[in-house]
């Protein structure tokens, strides 16, 4: 067979994939072949049976590829990789490459000395999501790793508003994950146990309004529930405090400048006082600047429901 078909078709491929093909995916018959083209410095020889394309130019997103196929079936990309992968806030440009092993199933030799190989006792299955063609541990998984792995608190925190955000979880489901860690499992997951009940909100200004009222010692409510009027959509609220009909908004500033904005506003906080909510709205500047008077307006509204 002409090495120009066969040539032809491994670039073809490596396009799709990052630079890079795998043995595996040619025909017997020609893997000597791809073999002798590696020796003519057409390929490059980057693991066992795994090539890259000779000028293809090395990446982040190869190296994940390539560590993935070296590290064989039992193995997801992890920690701050994963983070990056689901495009979680202030990772999108980690330059670290992450894998998770089974313990017993390390073999660190297989990739460059930039990878890090992680080994666990806590099963990986369950804990895995497909992005990109690749096996990741799940959201929830991703953020016990970082936490375990010693990330920053205000990484944690990024991390957790990420994958509530962009709708990759929920907060329950990320407590039932840090639950689930036991025993050796539990060291270095303490801090999410503080920083889940502060979370759920999808706006840095929501956060800082959950702080305000866990530092308060006040009770703290359910972020982003979706109101209803006879099956129509009314509303989703940033905050309800359902065992005072309560509802609080918490706004950048800017606010709806517009006519029919201001319309439409109006019509939303009328429904929602058609279906016994008070509502009460707080700016940047409130949340940030007059703690004290978001406060004292939520007692008295507390007060006036009783």
């Amino acid at each position: 067979m002409p090495y120009s078909d066969l040539i032809a078709r491994v670039t073809k491929l490596a396009e799709r994939q990052h630079g890079v093909v795998r043995l595996a995916q040619f025909p017997q018959a020609e893997h000597r072949t791809i073999r002798h083209l590696a020796e003519r410095g057409v390929l490059e020889r980057v693991g066992t049976g795994l090539y890259r394309v000779c000028g293809s130019q090395p990446t982040w997103r190869q190296a994940i590829q390539i560590g993935a196929w070296a590290l064989g079936k039992d193995v997801a990309v992890s920690h701050a990789s994963a983070a990056r992968l689901y495009c979680f806030d202030r990772f999108e440009s980690a330059a670290a490459v992450e894998f998770t092993v089974v313990r017993g199933q390390r073999n660190r030799e297989v990739l460059g000395g930039d990878a890090v190989v992680h080994s666990s006792t806590i099963r990986l299955k369950g804990d895995l999501r497909r992005v990109d063609g690749l096996p990741v541990t799940s959201p929830e998984r991703t953020i016990v790793d970082l936490a375990r792995a010693g990330a920053a608190t205000p990484l944690l925190e990024v991390a957790i508003d990420s994958a509530v955000r962009l709708r990759l979880t929920t907060l329950d489901h990320i407590i039932d994950r840090i639950d689930a860690c036991k025993g050796p499992a539990r060291r270095g997951v303490a801090r999410l146990d503080e920083l889940v009940l502060t979370s759920g909100g999808h706006t840095v200004l929501e956060r800082r309004f959950l702080k305000l009222l866990r530092r308060a010692g006040l009770p703290l409510p359910k972020p982003q529930v979706v109101h209803r009027r006879e099956g129509r959509h009314v509303a989703r609220v940033d905050f309800l405090f359902p065992e005072r009909d309560l509802v609080v908004e918490v706004s950048g500033g800017r606010g709806h400048s517009t006519a029919a904005e201001r319309a439409k506003d109006a019509r939303r906080r009328n429904e929602l006082q058609q279906l016994g909510r008070t509502v009460l709205e707080f700016t940047y500047e409130d949340v940030t600047r007059r703690e004290a008077y978001v406060l004292r307006t939520l007692e008295l509204a507390a007060v006036s429901r009783s």
